[in-house]
């Protein structure tokens, strides 16, 4: 479906324009083609493929969708993948953009998300000076608004974690619900750096070193970008190792709670053995046994086992074990 199909001349709107007059937009001076496009259908592809002279191997990744992140040349021409983020009801879910950038044309295709692009576009177009620059800025505008919505995602995954963390020293019992969370937030946090790792190298070649045409007036600002996604690699390493140890920490608590029950199950099963074993001795029924026919052996032989029951309870008690 086609969102968007806009015409700039140095920096400054032109106008919206049919897709059918793209081709001669494309031979004006200082001038490049924004064209936005969500969930395309072949055949919509195949006509900016015309349009564009768009490689064909690129075309089909886009046709596909579900690539990982990356940058390939073609020419003087790019394509680029970056990955989209986004919470459905405490689910991370993710979709994809693919962006054709060459020298006067910028094509996006956005695929399985409904976080649209409206306002890069409003940003891009409020600063025509930067906006001059070309296609290469508009991919950097892509890209910075991708990667800035990472941002409150991985702040949702470090909140979790904080209330994960309170719970594990918490009332007894709750241990299995927090291992459950806890690997909740692990496969969140690998959707996350399945975005960002990938991404992360891609942009490292569109400043420093050999840069390729259409990016090289915008090196500067794909910096930028790049030291953002190193903070959020290394926040997410931190989130992926806290995880880790809060995982171990939570089983040792369950090991933990099922030593002291132990503790208290043997206890108890001490104190009543004094019973077993003074009723066995008594309850044997010789004929000739002392105290048989003693008229206070009943209620001595009770006060015997009761007494060395409450004298083991009262060391079990001094020992923790109840």
């Amino acid at each position: 479906m086609l969102i968007n199909c806009v015409a700039y001349q140095e920096g400054k709107k032109l106008s919206d324009i049919p897709v059918e007059d793209i081709s001669e937009y494309l031979k004006q001076p200082e001038c490049f083609v924004w064209v936005a496009l969500r969930d395309p259908d072949p055949v919509e592809l195949t006509v900016m493929q015309h349009e564009f002279g768009l490689h064909e191997l690129a075309v089909e990744d886009a046709s596909r969708g579900h690539q990982r992140p990356k940058l390939e040349e073609y020419g003087d021409s790019l394509f680029a993948v970056v990955r989209t983020v986004y919470l459905d009801h405490e689910e991370l879910c993710s979709g994809e953009v693919a962006i054709f950038v060459g020298p006067n044309y910028v094509l996006s295709v956005r695929r399985d998300s409904a976080q649209g692009f409206l306002g890069v576009r409003a940003r891009a177009e409020r600063e025509p000076h930067l906006l001059k620059k070309g296609s290469g800025f508009v991919l950097y505008a892509l890209m910075d608004a991708v990667v800035d919505r990472y941002f409150p995602i991985i702040d949702k995954l470090e909140s979790d974690l904080e209330s994960i963390e309170d719970r594990i020293f918490g009332g007894k019992g709750a241990q299995r619900d927090n291992i459950e969370r806890l690997y909740d937030l692990k496969r969140n946090t690998l959707v996350l750096r399945h975005a960002v790792m990938p991404l992360l190298d891609a942009v490292g070649r569109l400043h420093g070193g050999r840069v390729p045409q259409v990016a090289f007036e915008a090196q500067d600002y794909f910096r930028d970008i790049h030291d953002h996604l190193l903070r959020i690699a290394g926040r997410l390493d931190t989130i992926r190792d806290t995880i880790a140890t809060a995982i171990q920490v939570t089983l040792s608590m369950v090991a933990i709670d099922e030593n002291e029950i132990n503790k208290q199950l043997a206890a108890y099963a001490a104190i009543f053995a004094v019973f077993t074993a003074f009723a066995g001795i008594w309850g044997m029924n010789f004929e000739f046994m002392p105290e048989l026919k003693w008229k206070y052996g009943y209620p001595v032989a009770i006060v015997v086992m009761v007494a060395v029951s409450y004298y083991m309870y009262r060391r079990f008690k001094k020992a923790g074990w109840l």
